[in-house]
């Protein structure tokens, strides 16, 4: 199994960049707006996210903690074996936190194209997330 960390400085307040996180539904417009062009809910806790690449992935939200501010999911299908995947919100001082996204993959022939596609996401995250207040 392929482990995949990105740890994300945001410039903006922790709770501010969870509220956006925690919006499962609405991951296409307030956490990744370019590099995702579209999520669809499919029942409560599940999306279907559209990527700019053109490919789609249905993720399903396993837990939502908001005192840790921590939001885990699952993609159930697919090409991947397994994938599972939490994203945290670390507070650094009152205008900047710090964004933990850990992913667990296999097979592991997948962590190359993975591990392009988050950095392709993160730099989005930035960009998008480093606006809210």
């Amino acid at each position: 199994m392929a482990t995949i960390r990105n740890d994300i400085t945001i410039d903006a307040p922790a709770d501010a960049v969870w509220d956006a996180l925690r919006d499962f539904q609405a991951v296409h417009r307030r956490v990744a707006p370019g590099f995702l062009t579209d999520s669809q809910p499919d029942g409560e806790s599940v999306r279907v996210v559209h990527f700019a690449n053109g490919t789609t992935a249905r993720e399903t939200l396993v837990s939502s903690d908001d005192e840790r501010r921590r939001l885990v999911y699952a993609i159930i299908g697919g090409r991947a074996a397994h994938y599972n995947a939490s994203v945290q919100v670390i507070a650094e001082d009152a205008g900047r936190c710090r964004v933990e996204w850990l992913i667990d993959l296999m097979p592991n022939e997948f962590a190359d194209y993975v591990r392009g596609q988050t950095r392709l996401a993160v730099g989005d995250m930035q960009r998008t997330m480093g606006r809210v207040s």
